[in-house]
């Protein structure tokens, strides 16, 4: 099927998949997943296991890991004047402890209301409510002399997406090994394939990984409401990308490597990077990229990726990147063969 790239459609990006597909729980050890391989000129196709991906690799090249850690960001308050139960989820940190929240049911969360957690460990007021998207501007409070990332540790729960039902039973195993910079409202999935022996098996074999911190907002998972695409405004997330990994970058470019974004929120930074800066250079700031088929990649090769959501930015995203036939093609023949589907799912290479 050839596709209208001047009038693209948000159902274009549609496919069939059987609920029982969709991973519950992440399977053990970590690299033990399914590893598609699409080769993005040809379509051609190749499965394996994620811990036979070095043989897709090259001494020269470059990965690039998106170090964000998740947030336990989940936590259960009570209204101060009423003793009622209201879920919070922290998306944004807007600094001095305040920070955009989801509170669930919203009717208790009104402007001026305080609500307490953890047996006082934390308190919390409603500022404001933002009326686009319903979230609340919240103030937390707490002892002097606490932290408050390590009230959340104590209190707080992962923010499983919601097509996840099962418990997770550790939470360690919604966070990437290499983890490292608290602050995503979920976790960069692509990473969650890598052991520390695998990635230690990668830079053996002369693979440098560089390391970039982008803050993973909730939008990401949100399917797109616009019927076209163009239509769609995507929401923002702060990005980190060190000199460290710009030299490293820069290198390999130069030496004819590739470089391969593990997840598409590395990839989203890279390219965000080299759009506004014109070339990899050291930078940090806000992005909100819209990447979709006609996008032109600057600095991406290849890309390390999970199977995504029917009709959301990130399917778009691979589209542009291996072409919308390959990649539809490639989710058909996922389901085809029974591969397990979104953040506990397995993994696809493109390359």
């Amino acid at each position: 099927m050839g596709l209208d790239l001047s009038n693209l459609k948000t159902k274009d990006f549609d496919y069939d998949l059987p609920e029982s597909l969709i991973a519950q729980t992440p399977l053990e050890p970590r690299d033990a997943s399914l590893l598609m391989v699409l080769n993005k000129e040809t379509g051609e196709i190749a499965h394996t296991h994620f811990h036979n991906i070095t043989d897709w690799l090259r001494p020269g090249d470059c990965l690039v890991l998106n170090d964000s850690r998740v947030l336990p960001a989940r936590i259960y308050g009570i209204k101060e004047d009423t003793g009622a139960h209201v879920e919070f989820l922290l998306l944004q940190n807007q600094g001095y402890d305040t920070w955009q929240t989801l509170c669930k049911p919203g009717k208790r969360a009104k402007p001026g209301t305080h609500f307490t957690f953890g047996d006082g460990l934390l308190t919390a007021e409603i500022l404001s409510v933002n009326e686009e998207d319903g979230s609340r501007t919240v103030q937390f409070h707490y002892q002097k002399g606490e932290n408050f990332f390590s009230i959340l540790d104590q209190i707080g729960q992962m923010p499983l997406p919601p097509y996840i039902k099962e418990k997770l039973e550790d939470q360690e195993r919604y966070q990437t090994v290499y983890s490292k910079e608290v602050g995503s409202a979920a976790a960069p999935t692509a990473g969650l394939h890598f052991t520390p022996e695998l990635l230690d098996r990668v830079r053996a074999m002369g693979v440098t990984t560089a390391f970039v911190t982008l803050h993973v907002g909730l939008g990401t998972f949100r399917p797109v409401s616009a019927e076209r695409v163009v239509d769609h405004k995507m929401h923002s997330e702060h990005y980190l990308l060190p000199q460290e990994t710009a030299d490293a970058i820069n290198r390999t470019k130069a030496n004819g490597g590739r470089v391969i974004a593990v997840g598409t929120t590395s990839c989203r930074t890279l390219e965000s990077v080299a759009a506004k800066e014109g070339c990899i250079k050291a930078s940090e700031g806000w992005t909100d990229i819209f990447i979709y088929p006609g996008f032109q990649f600057q600095v991406l090769d290849g890309l390390i990726t999970n199977f995504h959501l029917p009709q959301s930015t990130l399917i778009m995203l691979v589209s542009a990147l291996a072409g919308y036939d390959h990649i539809m093609n490639a989710y058909r023949i996922a389901v085809q063969e029974k591969y397990r589907f979104f953040s506990f799912g397995d993994a696809m290479l493109i390359i």
